[in-house]
């Protein structure tokens, strides 16, 4: 029998009614925030309203994972240990983190997973995580397919990537420039998106290189045609981004990874879904049609130079044809689309700029704007809001039913009813009732009323009838017998959850690895600089008893002079071609080059191409 491994589908979830639509369509688990101390400060939620989500999610073996992955001032600790004991008598099943303070604090046993915002690059990484005992670590998103299989190789700790959603430019937990330019920290949840604005980009004599386009804008991953490769790599979690993406966002997507993830388990029966029940959906799920910038593989197989959206940080959507003609209020379109009224429609203007319009009323192929946009023909058109798929995911979209088979029996008093889910979880019940004789055959009446689970989170998939003569049963007694047995099984569901426990921590020296016992070099390094995201007593605690010495304060606290604002992969030397590695030309400027914004501010870029890797510097002397 080969042992199938639980592979989990992750989404995100705004609020309650994101979490549970999550649920419907698909997911293994949903990840949210909790009222504070999460990456997200806008996304909060009550410990009441992610109860409730908790227990919905459970009925299904669906996980709910809490974000507490903000960077904690030394006033915060109490409350946030507080916090975390609400969220773990609520049920929760892990917390996302960042704050090493935490491990110094006094929590229920409820597993830690490793916030993306620890940077999580290396294999020597992933081990020391592992030996402090999380459960889950999350990886850098830049990572390519080689190095995230040479981190599990490494370790045994389940991994977790990002599979869909918007990019953040620089390494996560390493972006410092929103808390320099507007005093909003991105490590503690309150990034002021400054990656999406315009910027000039000049070279040291003042010569333009780019004129208002947003250089540091990403495209959104899609990695849905990677996701068997990434299985093969050692992945276990994938994960879509979008805590801030409203509920038809979720619908979408999760829904479209769940098929694309359920397709390779059809062929791969070493792998399973990690939650339970069968997805039913009323539309066909197309992630195009969500919000997104344009999509990108990012680094999965190194760099490529598809990765930029330096155009608009805007939603593109998908692309529905070219303008044919423009004849008088009415645009003609060459494609195979359909449109209706209500669309949104967008393009890019002769500068590169992106410019929309609604759709007031359609006649086949031509489409009549409710105000006229100066087009061209020739012109490319994409639909960043579909009014039709809008109205079906408005709607109940998705139900999601755990299979169950009913065996009726006799006894000498009456008859004993069972009902078994397909996870093994089974409800029993006698029933003291009369025993009379059928006069017509009575199996097919009590499977139609035993399948008649309507509004419950089952359905049925076989009856079994185990008498020697048909028995008659009124069907209104089948109901009530129905229905005692339907509310015994979601109890038994609720006492059965397997909730996991945190493990301990492994003892972890310099000089051996907790995994495989392998040499490693530790991850705490003597100096600690900035990039550590120390806040708080506790953490500096923390990192003084796995080595470290000197330790300075995180950059919230203290601004260091010529420190580095954002570390990029992404890499602008490279996307004009100049690249010394990659390049096709050689750079007509000199360097450094500049950024400008448009409020004035000025950032010098350094590259670093040991590393492969582009950093914005703040130019202090500007």
């Amino acid at each position: 029998m080969i042992r199938q491994q639980p592979i989990e589908l992750l989404a995100p979830a705004r609020n309650l009614e994101c979490g549970i639509a999550a649920v419907d369509h698909g997911a293994d688990a949903v990840y949210i925030g909790a009222a504070r101390f999460g990456a997200r400060s806008s996304a909060g939620n009550s410990v009441e309203d992610i109860a409730r989500l908790t227990e919905y999610a459970h009925m299904y073996r669906v996980k709910v994972y809490v974000t507490v992955n903000t960077i904690l001032k030394d006033e915060e600790l109490v409350e946030t240990e507080r916090l975390i004991w609400e969220l773990y008598r609520a049920g929760v099943d892990a917390l996302i983190v960042q704050d090493m303070a935490l491990l110094e604090l006094n929590l229920p046993p409820v597993p830690l997973h490793a916030s993306t915002q620890m940077d999580n690059r290396t294999p020597e990484k992933a081990r020391f995580l592992q030996s402090l005992g999380f459960s889950q670590v999350v990886l850098a998103r830049e990572l390519t397919l080689e190095e995230i299989r040479a981190v599990h190789a490494a370790c045994n700790v389940p991994l977790e990537v990002f599979v869909h959603g918007a990019l953040c430019v620089s390494y996560s937990g390493q972006c410092y420039v929103s808390q320099h330019c507007f005093g909003r920290s991105a490590n503690r949840g309150e990034c002021a998106q400054f990656c999406r604005l315009k910027f000039d980009m000049v070279d040291s004599e003042g010569r333009v290189v780019e004129q208002g386009r947003h250089l540091l804008s990403l495209k959104d991953m899609n990695r849905g045609a990677d996701l068997e490769r990434l299985l093969d790599a050692g992945v276990s979690s994938f994960k879509i981004e979008g805590r801030l993406k409203d509920v038809a966002y979720v619908k979408n997507v999760t829904a479209w990874y769940r098929r694309q993830l359920d397709e390779i388990f059809r062929r791969r029966p070493e792998y399973r879904k990690a939650s339970s029940g069968r997805v039913e959906l009323t539309f066909t799920p197309h992630p195009e049609k969500s919000f997104n910038r344009g999509f990108t593989r990012y680094f999965l197989d190194g760099r490529t130079p598809d990765i930029f959206s330096f155009h608009t940080p805007k939603s593109l959507g998908e692309e529905v044809g070219t303008v044919k003609d423009i004849r008088g209020k009415c645009v003609i379109v060459a494609g195979t689309k359909t449109f209706a009224n209500g669309d949104g429609l967008c393009f890019l203007d002769g500068n590169g700029h992106l410019q929309g319009f609604r759709v007031n009323r359609v006649d086949s192929n031509k489409i009549y704007p409710a105000e006229m946009p100066q087009i061209r023909p020739r012109t490319r058109l994409y639909r960043n809001f579909d009014k039709a798929f809008e109205d079906v995911l408005a709607r109940p979209s998705a139900t999601r039913r755990i299979g169950v088979n009913w065996t009726l029996d006799e006894y000498a008093e009456g008859f004993t009813l069972s009902v078994r889910d397909e996870d093994e979880v089974e409800a029993v019940v006698s029933f003291p009732y009369p025993k009379e004789p059928a006069r017509t055959a009575q199996t097919e009446n009590i499977k139609t009323q035993l399948s008649k689970l309507g509004n419950t989170p089952f359905e049925s998939l076989g009856t079994e009838c185990k008498w020697v003569a048909d028995r008659f049963i009124p069907s209104s007694v089948l109901a009530e017998w129905r229905r005692v047995l339907v509310e015994k099984l979601c109890a038994a569901r609720r006492m059965n959850y397997p909730r996991e426990v945190r493990p301990l921590p492994t003892p972890f020296t310099r000089s051996t690895d907790a995994c495989h016992g392998k040499k490693a070099v530790c991850s705490v390094p003597e100096e600690l600089t900035y990039l550590a995201n120390v806040m708080n007593r506790k953490a500096e605690l923390f990192y003084r008893s796995h080595g470290a010495v000197r330790i300075a304060p995180a950059f919230e606290k203290r601004q260091p002079d010529g420190a580095v604002l954002m570390f990029c992969r992404h890499c602008l030397r490279y996307s004009m071609g100049w690249c010394p590695r990659y390049g096709r030309e050689k750079s007509p400027f000199r360097e450094p080059y500049y950024l400008i914004s448009s409020d004035g501010r000025r950032f010098r870029l350094d590259f670093d191409c040991a590393a492969c890797q582009m950093r914005v510097i703040a130019d202090e002397k500007k």
